[in-house]
């Protein structure tokens, strides 16, 4: 199978290919050792189009990143505070981020926060990124989206990563055997969700995400939005355990409020 290499990454740090033949390596020994990798996607000519000009930095965009029918991890009654990420199911940074930051959040704060998912596709350098986001919104069609973002996050390497493990895959035909599967085991109507994954509905809410994501400056995978001001970690986080404490503690405080 050839590889596929990620052009968009050439500006802003190590390669996919670098990234994913160390996380396939030694994965989990990265997150539990505190290796971190700073390298998100970025688009670059990657235009996914719609696009204006950047809001003001600290701008309130919760109009843009967050609507109601918009896909939730975990929802608080209160709305008090809302967590919104937009990302690509394919990038390596989006697993890494979920296998040491975003899945312990959602986990802790259950009930007092709501986590919300906004798709950002960047399909030039993620070939599979586009038809991933298709069965998560297909599950969602079912009421069963956080069941197939949870398998195609935890199944990451079968699906996202060559055979060599030394880039992203292209091979649609097994990431449509595997999302079927993954359909399948979580009690999903499988010829249900194959017609979702295609339908015109889906491939609607997956492009209002992007240009959303676009209105609110999404530059790359994953950016975070918390009451609708983006969230970045500070410099002096050094590993995944530092982003996820800072997070941590961002929520506690507008909590707090």
């Amino acid at each position: 199978m050839p590889k596929t290499k990620n052009p968009l990454l050439k500006k802003s740090g190590p390669s996919t290919n670098m990234i994913l033949s160390i996380v396939v390596v030694v994965g989990a020994i990265l997150i539990v050792g505190g290796i971190l990798l700073f390298t998100a996607s970025r688009k670059g000519d990657d235009q996914a189009g719609g696009g204006g000009p950047a809001p003001a930095p600290g701008a309130d965009v919760s109009a843009v990143v967050a609507h109601p029918d918009s896909n939730k991890l975990i929802e608080a009654p209160d709305g008090k505070v809302t967590v919104s990420e937009f990302l690509d199911f394919q990038c390596p940074s989006c697993w890494q981020y979920y296998s040491g930051v975003t899945q312990t959040i959602e986990k802790e704060f259950a009930g007092r926060i709501t986590f919300v998912n906004r798709n950002f596709p960047i399909a030039k350098a993620h070939p599979l990124a586009e038809t991933a986001a298709q069965a998560a919104e297909a599950g969602a069609a079912q009421g069963k989206y956080k069941e197939m973002y949870h398998a195609l996050y935890d199944n990451y390497r079968a699906w996202a990563v060559s055979d060599d493990g030394q880039s992203v895959s292209d091979d649609t035909a097994r990431a449509d055997k595997l999302f079927t599967q993954y359909a399948q085991q979580n009690g999903l109507d499988v010829d249900k969700f194959r017609a979702d994954m295609k339908s015109p509905a889906v491939a609607e809410r997956i492009k209002k995400d992007q240009a959303d994501g676009e209105k609110a400056g999404v530059e790359g995978t994953p950016t975070f939005f918390i009451n609708g001001q983006k969230w970045e970690a500070g410099q002096d986080a050094k590993t995944y355990g530092d982003v996820l404490n800072q997070l941590r503690d961002r929520l506690n405080q507008e909590l707090a409020k």
